[in-house]
């Protein structure tokens, strides 16, 4: 699941039909339940990350310092030993497969977000309905 499937799925899911505001009312509870397990689903692929992380920010410290074994450095070599704390951070920072776990990590946290909020509006919509119906009944 990516943000434009969850956005493209809130842009259906987020309409109210004024017209049938019985059977919106009946879909809240569903509605909540489907976003719920989306952002379970998430989270716990957000947690596969983070270890991940730590994985590989581990393997690529023990590369950039020398302390990989002799097949990794034949199929990527790597001509010297870093020693200094902030060239290490500078490698590690720069590092491809580094950078590309915690992007990853930040897209989950964007679409968690984004389920949150989607979640708070899902809270909320009775509240939403019933101001349609008093606008309704006041104004008709």
């Amino acid at each position: 699941m990516n943000l434009e499937t969850i956005q493209s799925m809130w842009e259906k899911d987020s309409q109210i039909d004024i017209i049938k505001l019985h059977e919106e009312a009946a879909r809240i509870p569903s509605l909540h339940a489907k976003y719920w397990d989306v952002y379970n689903s998430l989270k716990l692929l957000k947690e596969k990350a983070q270890s991940q992380e730590s994985k590989v920010k581990l393997d690529r410290h023990n590369f950039y310092t020398g302390k990989s074994s002799k097949e990794v450095y034949e199929a990527e070599p790597f001509p010297y030993k870093v020693r200094e704390k902030e060239a290490i951070k500078r490698y590690m920072d720069a590092d491809e497969r580094v950078q590309t776990i915690v992007l990853k990590i930040k897209y989950y946290d964007i679409m968690l977000s984004y389920l949150e909020d989607i979640i708070k509006q899902i809270n909320n919509r009775s509240y939403q309905l019933k101001n349609i119906i008093d606008w309704q009944t006041l104004s008709g």
